[in-house]
C-alpha cells in the first residue's frame, strides 16, 4: 500500500487517524501546516508510555502550537544519509522542515481500565522544559491494559485536544506468559523512507502488537545536517520534528517504551563526558535535553522483568565512560564502576529462564577497526573480555544498537552471541560492505529494519525466538533456542 493510501487512516483500527482528522481542521480553519490555530493547543507529537512495571509508568507528551509539524521542503542527497540540500542552519527554528512549536497550556491524563481509572488532573507545561511534561503513575495492576487519554487546554474553558492510546502493565515476575517485543536504533529524520509516515518501520512493528519496545540509541542526530543542532534551540528542533512524524506518534501511542541514549543524543559522535563542547551545547546541556525529552526516571541504568521466563537489563554506556582516547587497561572502562556492580549483582540475583542485555553499542561485533567507542573495538578490549566472559557465564544474549547493518555473531572465544538490529531504514544502511562475512558472523545483511523477539513455551520448554525483519516487516533471519 502506498504512504498516501495509509495515511488517513489508524495503521491498527483503520479508522481515521487523529493526524488527519487535524489535517482536517486546519484545512476548514484556513490554517496550513504549522499555523497557529486560535487559543487551540495540539498533541503533535503524541504521547509515549515509558519505564513500565507490574505497578507503574512514566508518561511523556508535550504541548503544541500546531496540528501539523512544518512540511519536508527540501530535497534530499541520494547518497547515505541522504543529508538535505542547501539546508540553511541560520533560518528560523520554526520554518524548519518538521518543525513542532510549542506553546503554553496544560495537560490532563487518565488511565482506565476494565474496573478502574486513575487521573492526573490539569498541570501547566513550562517553555523552561520546551513545553513536556512527563509525570510518574503508580498503583497500577500487573499484567493489566490501560487505555490512556492525553487531553491539552491553552486555559480553562478553552478547546481540548485529545490523544487516546493503551499499554499494557508487566506481568508479576512468577507469572508464565508469551511476550513479545521489538528493538531499534539509529533513525535520522532525513533517511526517512515514506514522505509521509516517515518510517516504514514502525507501521510495521506496530502491526505486532508488541509488549514493548526497546529503541537503543540514535533517536536523534544532532551533528548531522538539516540542521546541524549546535545551540538549545535547535537540538529540541531535532527531537520536535522527529517525534512529528505519524508512524511514530502512532507505535509509540500504543506501545511502552525503554529508551537509551548514544552519542548522536547527547551531543556528537563517539561523545564521552570529556568532550569539548559541540557548539555551544555542552556535555551537560545534552544530558539535560535527553532527560527532558524522554520517558525516563532518575537511574539511566535499569532491569526489567516481564514474567519467569523474561528478565532484560538495559545499560548506559555514555554518562560513565572512560576518554576513548585513553590507554587501555584495567582501569578504562565505559559502564563504570557503581554499573559493572549493579549488573553482577542483578544478574546474579535472577532466576528468569532468559537474560537480556541490551547495549547501545557493540559488545561482540566485529567492528570496523578505525571506530574507538565500544566493547569490540581494541580500544576498550579489557573491559570488554571481562564482560563478554561474564556475560557468557550467565547465559545471556545481547542486543545492540548503534550498527548500521543487522548481523547475528558469536564471540570466537567465550560463545556469547550478539543481535544487531541495524538502522530504521534502508538508506541510513552502512559501514559495511556485504560480502564481508567473518567466521563470527551466523547472519549478515547491511539494510534497515528492525529486531522481534519473542518468549513462550513449547509444552513445557521455554523458547525464545530471535527475528530479523525488514523495514516492511518481512522477517529476514530467525534464531530459536529452547532452554536446556
Amino acid at each position: 500500500m502506498e504512504a498516501a493510501d495509509r495515511y488517513p487512516f489508524d495503521s491498527r483500527t483503520r479508522h481515521p487517524s487523529w493526524r488527519y482528522l487535524f489535517m482536517l481542521l486546519a484545512l476548514c480553519t484556513g490554517a496550513s501546516a504549522g499555523a497557529q490555530v486560535p487559543d487551540s493547543v495540539f498533541l503533535t507529537n503524541g504521547f509515549k508510555v515509558g519505564e513500565v512495571t507490574d505497578s507503574s509508568i512514566i508518561l511523556w507528551t508535550r504541548l503544541c502550537l500546531s496540528a501539523i509539524p512544518v512540511p519536508v521542503n527540501h530535497e534530499r542527497q541520494e547518497s547515505t544519509f541522504r543529508h538535505p540540500i542547501d539546508f540553511d542552519d541560520g533560518m528560523p527554528v520554526a520554518q524548519m522542515d518538521g518543525a513542532v512549536a510549542g506553546t503554553f497550556g496544560e495537560v490532563r491524563i487518565e488511565l482506565t481500565s476494565v474496573d478502574t481509572s486513575i487521573v492526573r488532573e490539569w498541570h501547566p507545561v513550562s517553555p523552561y522544559r520546551d513545553y513536556t511534561i512527563k509525570t510518574g503513575i503508580g498503583g497500577l495492576r500487573p499484567a493489566t491494559s490501560y487505555s490512556v487519554v492525553v487531553e491539552g487546554r491553552k486555559a480553562e474553558g478553552g478547546p481540548i485536544s485529545r490523544l487516546t492510546g493503551k499499554f499494557r502493565t508487566a506481568p508479576r515476575p512468577d507469572a508464565v506468559v508469551p511476550v513479545t517485543f521489538t528493538a531499534s536504533t539509529c533513525q535520522y529524520f532525513w533517511s526517512h523512507d515514506d514522505s509521509v509516515r516517515g518510517f516504514r518501520m514502525y507501521d510495521s512493528m506496530l502491526a505486532m502488537e508488541p509488549d514493548f519496545h526497546c529503541q537503543t540509541g540514535d533517536y536523534v542526530y544532532y551533528d548531522k545536517p538539516g540542521p546541524l543542532a549546535i545551540t538549545l534551540p535547535l537540538a529540541r528542533h531535532k527531537w520536535n520534528a522527529i517525534n512529528g512524524w505519524p508512524a511514530l506518534v502512532d507505535f509509540y501511542n500504543h506501545t511502552p517504551l525503554y529508551i537509551q541514549k548514544d552519542d548522536h543524543d547527547l551531543l556528537k559522535d563517539d561523545v564521552s563526558d570529556s568532550a569539548a563542547t559541540y557548539g555551544e551545547l555542552t556535555f551537560g546541556d545534552g544530558q539535560r535535553i535527553w532527560e527532558e525529552q524522554t520517558p525516563i526516571g532518575s537511574r539511566a541504568y535499569r532491569t526489567i522483568r516481564w514474567g519467569k521466563d523474561l528478565q532484560v537489563w538495559i545499560t548506559e554506556g555514555r554518562d560513565f565512560r572512560s576518554d576513548n582516547k585513553e590507554t587501555d587497561g584495567p582501569n578504562k572502562t565505559i559502564l563504570g564502576r557503581e554499573q559493572i556492580e549493579w549488573l553482577q549483582s542483578t544478574v546474579r540475583d535472577s532466576d528468569a529462564t532468559f537474560k537480556i542485555l541490551v547495549s547501545s553499542t557493540p559488545i561482540v561485533g566485529p567492528d570496523r577497526d578505525r571506530k574507538t567507542d565500544n566493547h569490540a573495538n581494541d580500544s576498550h578490549r579489557t573491559e570488554g573480555e571481562w564482560l563478554r566472559s561474564f556475560l557468557a557465564d550467565e547465559g545471556m544474549y545481547v542486543i545492540n544498537g548503534d550498527r548500521h547493518w543487522q548481523y547475528v555473531s558469536v564471540d570466537p572465544q567465550t560463545g556469547l552471541k550478539e543481535f544487531s538490529q541495524g538502522p530504521s531504514s534502508d538508506s541510513h544502511a552502512q559501514g559495511w560492505t556485504p560480502d564481508d562475512h567473518r567466521p563470527e558472523h551466523k547472519f549478515l545483511r547491511v539494510k534497515g529494519g528492525f529486531l522481534s523477539v519473542s518468549v513462550y513455551r513449547e509444552g513445557d520448554t521455554p523458547t525464545i525466538a530471535f527475528i530479523h525483519h525488514d523495514v516492511e516487516g518481512t522477517p529476514v533471519h530467525r534464531e530459536v533456542i529452547r532452554a536446556e
